[in-house]
Formats: C-alpha cells, sequence, structure tokens
C-alpha cells in the first residue's frame, strides 16, 4: 500500500480504513494486552500514535523495536480519546524496517546543542532540528518563488574562481599537486580558489538578461570561531540592470518581508517551538519584520547617533569606522526596534565596485541591519563608469589586467545596476531565534571541524 505522510493524516478529519505510514519510533509503552508507539517521519513536528494489539500481525516484532527503529505500519486511522491528539493508527500489519542499536544516543527527550554537533547526522531526528531544516527547505524555496514572480532569472555562478570580489584575500585555494609548486603548473595554470561571492559574475548576467539571481554555496578562509561565520554558507545574490541604490533597498525589503510571511504561513507548528523554547520574542520580532516599515537611514546619520548614544560600546566609531555588530544591533533592537537600511557609506571601507556617490567620498552601498543578527544583507549600486571604476580599481591596487572582463562590461553598453548579497544562514537563525550559524546548517564547516 503507499505511503502516506504523517502531516497529511494529521490533517485528515475523516476516519479512513486502512493507511500506510513509515517513519521512526520516538517511545514505546507497552502493557500487557497492546503497545503505544509514538511514530515520526519527518514530514512534520508532530508524531503520530500507533496502537498495536497483542496477537495482531507484526506483533512479534515489538520486543526488537527500540527508540529510533524504523518501522512500517498499516492500519486504521481513528479518533483519538488520549489527550493531545486529535486521531491515532489502530495498527493492522506492522513491519520492523531498520532495528535500532542500544547505544542509539537519542533516547532522551532533549539534548544540548554541543553534544548534537558532534551526531551532526542524527540530529536532523530530534524535534528543533527537524524543524529548522524543514523551515530551511520552505525558504528556500520562497525565495525562488519570489524572485520568479518579478521575472528574474536563476543563473549559476562558478564555485571555482581566479577573482576575489571582496579583495578580502580569505580564500580557499585549490590546487591538484602536493607541496609547493608555481600556480602556472597547476591545473588551471594559476593561482586558483573557492568563490566567496557570485557577484562578479551575476553581474555580466544581468547586462544581458536584465534581472538575475544566484543561490549558492559561498566560502571564507577566515579563521573565525564566533557564533556568526562559518567556512561554508549560502548565499542569495540578486542583481539588477537599470536599478539604482533606492530600488536595491525596495526589493531587499520586500524579499525579507514575503520569505518572513510565507514561513509564518507555511510552518506554524515549527516557529512556536522556536517561540516557545528558543526565544520568547520571537514571534513580535518576526510580526515587526513583516509588517513594519524599515528605517532608511544615512551611515553619517547613524554613526551621530551612536557617537550621543547613552552606551558604552567596546569599539569607539567616528565617520569612517567599519560597524561592528554591536552597533549594527544597537541601531536595530535598541534605537529604532526595528530593521534599518544603513546607506552611502564612506568609499574607504567598501570594495571597488561600489558607485561613487558625487561627493566622492562615499559610495552608493546599503546594509540591512536586524534585530539580534546586525547585518543581513550587503548591497550597492554598482559603479557603471568605466573610467570611475578604473581610478577606483588603481586606488586600491587591483589589476586591471586580472579584470579586464569586468571592465569590458563598462565599455559596451553599460548601465546603472544594482544587487545584493544575504547571507541565508543569517536569514535562518533570525526565523527561528537560533542564535548559532552552526545550528541551522546540516553540516556545519567550521576551523578545525569537518568530521562528516
Amino acid at each position: 500500500m503507499k505511503r502516506v505522510k504523517i502531516k497529511t493524516l494529521l490533517a485528515c478529519n475523516a476516519p479512513l480504513e486502512e493507511v500506510t505510514i513509515k517513519g521512526w519510533v520516538r517511545t514505546k509503552r507497552e502493557t500487557k494486552e497492546f503497545s503505544f508507539i509514538e511514530v515520526n517521519d519527518g514530514s512534520c513536528l508532530s508524531s503520530i500514535q500507533v496502537i498495536v494489539d497483542a496477537g495482531t500481525p507484526g506483533a512479534h516484532y515489538l520486543p526488537q523495536i527500540s527508540t529510533g527503529a524504523a518501522v512500517s505500519v498499516t492500519g486504521a486511522l481513528v479518533a483519538s480519546p488520549g489527550q493531545g491528539q486529535a486521531v491515532e493508527i489502530r495498527s493492522h500489519d506492522l513491519t520492523l524496517v531498520g532495528s535500532s542499536h542500544e547505544t542509539y544516543p537519542l533516547q532522551k527527550k532533549r539534548h544540548g546543542d554541543e553534544f548534537l554537533r558532534t551526531i551532526a547526522h542524527l540530529r536532523p531526528r530530534t524535534n528543533k532540528y527537524g524543524a529548522i531544516m524543514r523551515i530551511r527547505s520552505k525558504a528556500s524555496h520562497l525565495i525562488h518563488h519570489f524572485f520568479e514572480d518579478r521575472g528574474f532569472f536563476l543563473i549559476h555562478t562558478p564555485v571555482i574562481t581566479g577573482s576575489d570580489c571582496e579583495g578580502a584575500g580569505e580564500m580557499f585555494r585549490l590546487t591538484t599537486v602536493k607541496g609547493t609548486t608555481p600556480a602556472s603548473e597547476d591545473f588551471f595554470g594559476q593561482e586558483t580558489n573557492l568563490t566567496v561571492s557570485g557577484q562578479l559574475s551575476a553581474e555580466m548576467m544581468a547586462l544581458a538578461l536584465g534581472d538575475v539571481y544566484t543561490f549558492g554555496p559561498t566560502f571564507r578562509a577566515e579563521n573565525s570561531h564566533t557564533s556568526r561565520h562559518a567556512a561554508e554558507f549560502w548565499m542569495l545574490e540578486p542583481e539588477m540592470a537599470f536599478c539604482d541604490l533606492v530600488g536595491n533597498m525596495d526589493i531587499t525589503e520586500a524579499l525579507v518581508k514575503y520569505v518572513v510571511r510565507g514561513v509564518l504561513e507555511a510552518c506554524p507548528e515549527e516557529i512556536s517551538l522556536f517561540a516557545n523554547f528558543v526565544d520568547k520574542t520571537l514571534m513580535k520580532t518576526l510580526i515587526t519584520l513583516r509588517d513594519d516599515t524599515y528605517i532608511r537611514l544615512p551611515y553619517r546619520e547613524a554613526i551621530d547617533i551612536l557617537q550621543k548614544a547613552k552606551k558604552s560600546f567596546d569599539y569607539p566609531v567616528s565617520f569612517g569606522t567599519d560597524l561592528q555588530s554591536e552597533h549594527e544591533r544597537y541601531l536595530a533592537e535598541v534605537h529604532f526596534k526595528k530593521p534599518v537600511f544603513l546607506y552611502n557609506y564612506p568609499k574607504g571601507i567598501k570594495p571597488f565596485y561600489m558607485r561613487m556617490n558625487d561627493d566622492n567620498e562615499t559610495v552608493a552601498a546599503m546594509d540591512l541591519l536586524v534585530p539580534r543578527i546586525g547585518e543581513l544583507v550587503g548591497g550597492s549600486q554598482r559603479e557603471e563608469r568605466e573610467e570611475k571604476l578604473s581610478q577606483r580599481m588603481e586606488e586600491m591596487g587591483l589589476s586591471q589586467e586580472e579584470y579586464w572582463w569586468y571592465l569590458d562590461s563598462r565599455r559596451f553598453g553599460s548601465v546603472p545596476h544594482s544587487g545584493f548579497g544575504l547571507g541565508f544562514e543569517r536569514l535562518l537563525m533570525l526565523l527561528t531565534g537560533i542564535t548559532n550559524i552552526r545550528d541551522v546548517i546540516a553540516f556545519p564547516r567550521t576551523p578545525g571541524s569537518i568530521d562528516f
């Protein structure tokens, strides 16, 4: 008989004579006459209770069934007389699909995050990590729907690159040879790395297709052990032709609201779990993100607010300061209590590709700051003028020969265009109240950790 997902059964109002479920045992309780088995199949947070009468087909498997075992159950879906559940299954046939050894580490109801990170291959079976993976899936689909509905094209940018988009140099080098060898003798004939961003490639596609986005893994060889950084993470990067900085902020705000609204509607059970057990302020934060108009504040005014704040920061601020997380969170959490766009940053703290403003001191950059996270989105209007772009590259010591193709795009039909990068894991932290990036990605890659 065809398997039915537990999520589908729990939404049924009427009894069903025969259904088949397949999943993993959470708990088992036995009496002389019958046994209660709680089964979860990953389709939703809730499990379903199965009643197995002694003597029914498959009851002989009961002594071998323990927490973590995989089972198949065919039976009748009936109204449940017990509290906390509307329906249950009366088993007609029970099959043990895969037994579980007594050393199965998820015997308790709750485990600490540190412990669960050591068994990343099993932690999706817990309520918390099953929930975050379902939210992750839904948020990803919502992002694709958002851009599809607006006529964007999904593109796939290279993971292997010879360019450093951000200019920070914290990249993983790729090589096919052992020991030290000149880059010219390596596979590609030059030094190559894992990408830190698909932006530069996406710009080329936007200047042909109009509106595009790329959504994939990016890599940073930054030896950081903070709760906000990982060596491998997913980045959403739209690029839009004929779009200025204001339009860039408009699409960013619309996207975040769309995803928050969609997750609240599609994953109420999962969000409730995090609101009750992870962050008591989560619902208030999400409703603000969904409903409020986001503040738009020039960087210079933000510095003035921070300097006048009745708070002692670990890092002092002045014009030209690259804001720290404590500054970003103060603006979003304390001063405005809502998301904040900062824009028009000093050129000295931003990359070469951002458009120079008329004051020749700032660039048309923007960051979206949100409560608890700080920076969620970073973007800009790109410098579309060849002369200005060449000048910036020269000032920053970048090789124009290496970026010849990027400069070409400014010679042949260049147009104003903009884009941004949204860290997907940071968005998930925002949606769930989870405070460590290692807990919103299935198999985190951090310094000294690549076990799975």
